[in-house]
Parts: structure tokens; C-alpha cells; sequence
């Protein structure tokens, strides 16, 4: 396993997105902490700006046994690779040097494992230092439906609240695969 990294949060959101590609307008929001788009996915974070700590972990197979109690939540969710480059980012800053890749089997379906503590400290609140953690493991798996595996206070509050929450509307139409971006970027960190 890979050591944890600080990462950057805009907007409550972190990203685990292959080739940095954000299709915000596929996205679902249901589970309130893994949100599968379709390629890549979103990780909803408790704070709504400043630090956290990621660690990622890609895998051969998916996880023996249970995970270890220092998590408040777990959810699962199936995440597409098509270019094979998954990684964890920060949606203004992009991805995260030294922080592993998260595909290293190639173009792909994934399975994503999102472990969490601490989102309920600051909730929409802004920390420069980090007070939640976050482990990501992926490993080569066919699409599912998405799984959680640990709620708590928080998670339960996202779920109840996700039923009726507005889509996020798709972007307008991109000039290139680089404006694309950069405005699919803005768009969602505006929101």
C-alpha cells in the first residue's frame, strides 16, 4: 500500500478520473460518497475546501476479508478505464504525484473501493490541514451495482438527502478534447 498524500479539495469533491476526463453529466450522485460517472469517478468529501490525506491501492483481486474498523464508511462501485489511466486528482490541481496508478491492467471496468473517516468533523467547512482520510482500492472486476459496505451518521444524512437532489446539467458542447476539460472542470467546480 502506497502512503497517504495530501490532496487538495475544491468544491467537496475529489476526483478518481482516468486521463483526467470529468463527465460530470453521467454522474450518479445516489450512494453520497463514490460517485461513478461513465468513465472515472467522484469522491464526495466531508469539507468543502482545503486538504485531505488519499492513500490509493491498485489490486489483482478484489479484498480478503473484511476492512479494518479504523473506517466510518465504505461504499463500492463499479468505474470504466477506457484509456487505462485512472488516478487519483484534484480537480484543480490535478493528479496527485506519488499516489499510484490506478489501472495498471490496462483499458478497462474496475472496481472501486472507497474507505473514509473523518467527513463528519467539518462538514462543508474549510480545513488547510487535513482532518479525513481516504483509501481508494481498484481492481480489474466486471460492471456491478454499487455496494455499501459500512455507513454511518454522515453517509445515512447523504443518502436520505441524495433522493431529489438536481442532476448537475451536462456541459455545453467542447472545441477540444483540452477546452473540453478546462470547461467541464470549471463547470463542476462551480457546480
Amino acid at each position: 500500500m502506497s502512503a497517504a498524500h495530501n490532496v487538495y479539495v475544491p468544491e467537496g469533491t475529489l476526483g478518481v478520473l482516468d486521463a483526467g476526463e470529468i463527465p460530470v453529466q453521467t454522474a450518479d450522485w445516489s450512494n453520497g460518497l463514490a460517485v461513478p460517472m461513465s468513465h472515472g469517478a467522484l469522491v464526495v468529501t466531508g469539507i468543502h475546501t482545503g486538504e485531505i490525506r488519499a492513500t490509493a491501492t491498485p489490486m489483482t483481486g478484489a479484498p480478503s476479508g473484511p476492512a479494518d474498523d479504523l473506517w466510518e464508511e465504505i461504499v463500492e462501485v463499479s468505474v470504466h478505464a477506457p484509456t487505462g489511466g485512472l488516478r487519483v486528482e484534484s480537480l484543480e490541481q490535478g493528479p496527485v504525484d506519488g499516489l499510484a496508478h490506478l489501472s495498471p491492467a490496462g483499458p478497462g471496468w474496475y472496481r472501486l473501493r472507497v474507505h473514509a473517516r473523518g467527513r463528519g468533523i467539518l462538514p462543508d467547512k474549510t480545513s488547510s490541514e487535513p482532518v479525513e482520510d481516504y483509501l481508494v482500492m481498484t481492481w480489474p472486476a466486471p460492471r456491478a451495482d454499487a455496494d455499501i459496505l459500512r455507513t454511518n451518521d454522515r453517509l445515512e444524512h447523504d443518502l436520505a438527502h441524495a433522493i431529489g437532489t438536481p442532476q448537475p446539467q451536462p456541459p455545453a458542447p467542447a472545441r477540444s478534447r483540452e477546452q473540453g476539460a478546462g470547461d467541464a472542470r470549471r463547470r463542476l467546480l462551480r457546480g
